[in-house]
């Protein structure tokens, strides 16, 4: 039987080398996909390409679409990313229908590459609280993409594929080591230092860093201040 090939989103981040790392374990062939949308932490491009060798993508897209043009968030536009700790409202670093269109996208090459499975890193436990990381939103983009696709109208639909839903950050830390990753080859930090530190800060890097010690693992993770 030919190997199934399935499209990871891969951002650069701890979550979405994990769910690429679940995409390659689950058997199938990988194609790595990553949006440039003129972020502000940009250096998340650097580790998303890193991680895509790593784990032996047979091609890694990096595909450009500034989302600068549209503004509406801490990490398009300028305005001050938050540091005061991660709250119960949806903060400014949620990035407009972030999700929508990079599902939109991979879901684009997934068909044109003959694509059924579609992997992202999201989480609903130890998040920003960002509805497009909700499992609603998964299983509505799910339908979405039989809807929308000749594949999908054919009898051939997609499967959004969210390894991470359910787990908290210490949970995803731990399935890191599980699968033998170098979990310092990704990067969380929304403001980097000039120096090329995480801030230690912001609400990824709080995430990331409690992720570590809740989960009992050393954090290799270099910040500048240890929140």
């Amino acid at each position: 039987m030919t190997q199934s090939i399935a499209i990871a989103l891969v951002s650069g981040g701890l979550d979405s080398m994990v769910s690429a790392a679940r995409a390659r374990e689950d058997g199938h062939r990988l194609l790595a996909l990553s949006i440039d949308y003129n972020q502000r932490h940009k250096v998340e491009l650097d580790a998303a390409a890193k991680i895509a060798a790593m784990l032996g993508a047979e091609r890694h897209v990096v595909l450009p679409l500034d989302l600068r043009a549209f503004g509406g968030s801490a990490l398009t536009a300028d305005i001050e990313v938050p540091k005061t700790g991660v709250g119960t409202d949806i903060p400014i670093t949620y990035v407009p229908a972030r999700n929508t269109i990079f599902l939109s996208l991979a879901l684009g090459w997934a068909e044109a590459a003959g694509a059924r499975d579609l992997y992202i890193g999201v989480n609903a436990l130890d998040y920003s609280g960002y509805p497009d990381c909700r499992p609603e939103f998964i299983a509505g983009f799910e339908k979405l993409a039989e809807l929308a696709t000749k594949a999908g109208v054919e009898g051939h639909p997609f499967r959004i594929q969210a390894p991470l839903q359910t787990m908290t950050k210490a949970d995803i830390v731990r399935e890191a080591a599980r699968l033998g990753l170098d979990a310092g080859m990704s990067w969380s930090c929304y403001d980097p230092t000039p120096e090329g530190l995480h801030c230690g800060l912001c609400d990824s890097c709080r995430l990331r860093s409690r992720g570590f010690e809740e989960a009992g693992l050393p954090d290799p993770t270099r910040y500048a201040i240890q929140s």
